[in-house]
């Protein structure tokens, strides 16, 4: 498994070299869109993102979880929480990336 991280600024940096809009507003378009991504998963909408995936909320019920260690009854409170299901394209992809 690589050590890397791909961060905003490497993001930023890549459509500064690919685009070629200067480093400021490669960071700000950058940001833009994650905002815009951000806000609609804030607003409960799903991000669909053609040959990437489908990020999307869920709202889960609230439950009865047991503590492993003490066998005691805890309950979970309901919640959101972020999915993501990739794409069959990029699901190959990444299979395509492991082969030698």
């Amino acid at each position: 498994m690589a050590d890397k991280t791909l961060t905003r600024m490497d993001l930023a940096e890549a459509v500064h070299e690919e685009v070629g809009l200067s480093r400021n507003d490669s960071a700000e378009l950058v940001e833009t869109v994650l905002g815009h991504i951000s806000d609609a998963l804030v607003a409960g909408e799903q991000v669909k993102i053609s040959s990437f995936g489908t990020f999307s909320v869920r709202d889960k019920a609230a439950r009865i979880g047991r503590n492993p260690k003490t066998g005691e009854e805890v309950p979970i409170h309901p919640r959101r929480v972020l999915t993501f299901r990739s794409s069959h394209l990029m699901k190959d992809k990444v299979a395509s990336g492991n082969k030698g």
